[in-house]
């Protein structure tokens, strides 16, 4: 029989150089208003799933996708920001 620990040795024997740099991380950060934002979405969205929506849920859709849009908007504009480029 074989022991797990050895197994999860095996997969994580690399696990210190396989962090995510800085960088990487720094780019998640800028990301996080898109993922929440994609995330409040999501939820609304799965609330009325398996019912007809309500006014009020259509409004909750509709209030999140425009944060969705927003947070791209905000994301491309502070990109294009960064880089100097026109927009």
């Amino acid at each position: 029989m074989n022991n797990i620990v050895t197994v999860q040795d095996a997969v994580t024997a690399f696990a210190d150089f396989m962090e995510p740099t800085d960088a990487e991380l720094d780019a998640i950060d800028a990301e996080m208003p898109v993922i929440r934002a994609e995330m409040d979405l999501l939820d609304a969205q799965i609330i009325v799933i398996d019912r007809t929506p309500s006014e009020l849920d259509e409004r909750r859709i509709r209030r999140a996708r425009r944060r969705v849009l927003a947070a791209h908007r905000d994301q491309v504009n502070g990109a294009v920001g960064q880089t100097g480029g026109a927009a």
